[in-house]
């Protein structure tokens, strides 16, 4: 079986007792980095016989293999990261799609995250989110990511490296506008856990304004569609789309009302401004 453990994101004390249990029972134990999985194991104060196996970005996809062979063999492995759960922008998703693919049964040890943790730190809307992974890395791909996400009216939740921090939100801020509402939480349920919340604009300055350390979480207010402007070339080409489908012009001009949050009449007046202006000039 393969065993897709949650671990504590800083404090010890989050561990289940069922991820104990399994630490200590375990064979195999594939670990994000085995250094810091004896630290954890030393913080519990547990002791584990198992085979603890390398399993990082850099390594995962020649490491597969391996791994499937010793569940085909009948034995469990245990996945761990760093902190959070396998397979959130860790490694363990592949092995999982591969596992599912041979029939491996698939067991998870539910526990902390970050995206969750951050996302109710943030004090944003938390009915409707979604989760985006890391940016790219270089500035151009960056921007054309963050452009992407303007219009997403969810809560939307990255992480970030924390010597891209700065470069990352001048991004959003072009991208997003700079009254975007955010929050950077820093270190959660570490010593010296963090959350920072603004517009984009004045999360920029906290962060110039010291030296960002540690692992970072962002939340990202969503678009809010009341606040798009529509100019009168948008509206009547809206309409005419909805025409040229056969929908009557009373009905459009109120269904591109009701969808652009603009009001009927200001929807009328364009069509009719429209069409004076496709008139000939008499001469």
């Amino acid at each position: 079986m393969l065993i897709l453990a949650a671990i504590p994101l800083g404090n010890p004390g989050d561990a289940s007792t069922r991820l104990k249990e399994h630490i200590e029972a375990a064979r195999y134990v594939a670990a994000e980095d085995s250094r810091r999985f004896a630290r954890l194991c030393q913080d519990l104060g547990i002791h584990h016989q198992a085979k603890v196996i390398s399993f990082f970005e850099g390594n995962e996809n020649e490491r597969l293999e391996g791994l499937i062979e010793i569940l085909e063999a009948g034995n469990d492995l245990l996945v761990v990261t760093d902190a959070g759960m396998p397979g959130i922008s860790d490694p363990g998703y592949r092995l999982a799609r591969e596992a599912v693919a041979r029939d491996i049964p698939i067991h998870v040890l539910p526990g902390p995250s970050a995206v969750t943790t951050a996302l109710l730190l943030s004090g944003l809307p938390t009915d409707s989110f979604c989760f985006d992974g890391f940016p790219p890395r270089t500035s151009g791909a960056r921007l054309t990511w963050f452009e992407a996400r303007a219009d997403e009216e969810r809560t939307i939740i990255i992480f970030e490296a924390p010597h891209r921090l700065i470069e990352s939100l001048q991004d959003m801020k072009s991208a997003l506008g700079a009254d975007r509402r955010v929050a950077i939480c820093r270190e959660m349920t570490k010593t010296y856990e963090e959350v920072a919340r603004g517009s984009i604009a004045e999360i920029i300055v906290w962060a110039e304004s010291k030296e960002i350390l540690g692992e970072i979480t962002i939340v990202i207010e969503g678009f809010n569609p009341a606040l798009r402007e529509y100019n009168n070339e948008e509206l009547v080409a809206r309409v005419m789309v909805r025409e040229a489908a056969g929908e009557p012009r009373k009905e459009a001009i109120a269904a591109v009302a009701k969808e652009t949050g603009v009001g009927k009449r200001a929807v009328f007046d364009a069509m009719v401004q429209s069409k004076s202006s496709s008139k000939p000039e008499n001469k």
